[in-house]
């Protein structure tokens, strides 16, 4: 049979990448082409991301994947991008952006929150849309926009989805929103899988400014631009994996049955089950759970933890004095010494925002009735330390509540994405859940990515079921 290829473009906070995929009838393979940087730039006071370098990042790595097969006769079949939720581009009327997007991270949404659930209560919104009340949702962030002067019905696209709109030449009927990314916005009614209207009205939205949502696996079109004029490009569809990175994430765990839980570890923790049908009853409510879309109209029903954006912002300040902390060797030393009895607030609001990260763990630590630790770069093990307790010890707990709100007694705990590197940080998960730990794909998103696109490939473009998307799983995880 012809090889099967698919490029997944996997879009990162920190870092995005760029993989090939390949299935020969036997046996799958992944090659990671490609990687560049991404990161919020601060101007006039706010955050923003740079669009052009994702997309100028993704056309080189298109490139490379072209440049990498072996003859003339060797084609791409899909390419699909997932990356990060609730950030958004707003076009205007030729499709084109009108700027770079905010970061989630930006201070402007604070006050936003409350304004909304004055309009709208907030049981009311949890009732119709399942999704956990981060400050950052896309909700928020349209309202501070409205708020702000931004007309109420400029369209706007999720970032994953405008990449793949680029990558379509901006044809107006690949303005898309995929599921599994468009729950995430907290605009989309749990229960009917479409936008919520009640909400949009309420709020004072705009309906028309939301794309058509699509299921993971839909085709959007022929990849168009620069890119498409290399032979490895005839004929190469554009396709929608599971364009939420943790649903890409999730979607890449090759696991069935109902006694398994996840964390996708990484800047965020996302720790969570997948299930059947949505959760919405008070319990979920109190403990902040969210009900976001999955593959084949599953839900991922999760809670964000912070992650490891707690020492990556400490590596940047200690790197800042002068000593460039590597990863591996902090880990390794942490190793080295006995677990620390001391836990901080992981989820503390202040500890979402960045800079002085040392300084403000050690007001959390006093707050639990710990004394600081000291913020120079000598007492980084300290310090990282505590994070990881502090993390595992978090985790127990998520892990425990979900247990009680869905009444599944789990036996394994799935542990994908970049933080799984980190033995360390696994033992201590499973000191305090008592859980078998199995170490998932470092690149668990890109490998869910890949099912899905191949998934669909196999079912000639129409949606793919959970279990496909897993058998696609088992095979990419196998090679």
């Amino acid at each position: 049979m012809a090889i099967l290829r698919c490029i997944a473009i996997d879009l990162g906070a920190a870092s995005c990448r760029v993989s090939l995929g390949e299935w020969d009838g036997t046996a799958a393979r992944i090659h990671f082409l490609h990687r560049y940087p991404n990161g919020p730039d601060e101007r006039d006071g706010h955050l923003h991301w740079r669009l052009d370098e994702l997309c100028q990042g993704a056309e080189a790595g298109l490139r490379k994947a072209a440049d990498s097969l072996p003859g003339r006769d060797a084609t791409i079949h899909s390419v699909g991008v997932d990356g990060w939720a609730v950030d958004y581009v707003r076009l205007d009327k030729s499709g084109k952006p009108l700027g770079d997007p905010f970061c989630y991270r930006d201070a402007r949404t604070e006050s936003a929150v409350p304004e909304v659930w004055a309009r709208l209560g907030r049981e009311r919104i949890y009732e119709l849309t399942g999704i956990q009340f981060l400050r950052f949702n896309t909700l928020y962030q349209l309202y501070a926009d409205q708020r702000d002067g931004v007309k109420p019905g400029t369209q706007w696209l999720n970032i994953p989805e405008y990449l793949m709109h680029w990558l379509c030449g901006q044809e107006a009927a690949t303005a898309v929103a995929e599921y599994t990314n468009s729950t995430h916005t907290q605009l989309v009614n749990a229960r009917t899988r479409n936008w919520c209207d009640e909400i949009f009205e309420k709020v004072g939205l705009d309906r028309a400014a939301a794309a058509r949502i699509v299921p993971a696996g839909a085709r959007l079109g022929p990849l168009r631009g620069d890119a498409a004029s290399l032979p490895a490009y005839r004929g190469t569809m554009v396709t929608a994996p599971a364009c939420h990175d943790t649903g890409s994430a999730v979607a890449g765990i090759a696991a069935t049955g109902k006694d398994w839980a996840f964390i996708s570890s990484g800047t965020w923790s996302l720790v969570g089950a997948v299930l059947d049908e949505p959760c919405t009853a008070a319990a979920a409510l109190r403990e902040n759970f969210t009900n976001e879309g999955g593959v084949g109209g599953t839900y991922r029903f999760l809670k964000n933890v912070n992650g490891m954006w707690l020492l990556e912002e400490c590596l940047r300040e200690w790197q800042a004095s002068g000593h460039a902390w590597r990863l591996p060797e902090l880990v390794a030393e942490c190793g080295r010494r006995s677990v620390p009895e001391t836990a901080f607030n992981v989820d503390a609001p202040e500890l979402i925002l960045p800079g002085d990260m040392p300084a403000k763990i050690n007001r959390e630590l006093e707050k639990a009735g710990h004394p600081p630790i000291p913020t120079e770069a000598e007492h980084a093990p300290e310090m990282a330390n505590a994070i990881f307790a502090s993390l595992a010890t978090r985790y127990a707990e998520v892990l425990r509540a979900l247990q009680e709100v869905t009444g599944r007694q789990f036996r394994r705990l799935y542990i994908v994405g970049g933080g799984s590197q980190n033995q360390y940080l696994n033992r201590l998960i499973a000191q305090r859940t008592a859980l078998e730990v199995v170490r998932g794909p470092v690149e668990s998103s890109t490998v869910g990515n890949l099912a899905v696109q191949f998934a669909s490939l196999e079912s000639g473009g129409s949606a793919p079921g959970p279990a496909d998307v897993a058998r696609w799983a088992a095979r990419l995880n196998a090679s």
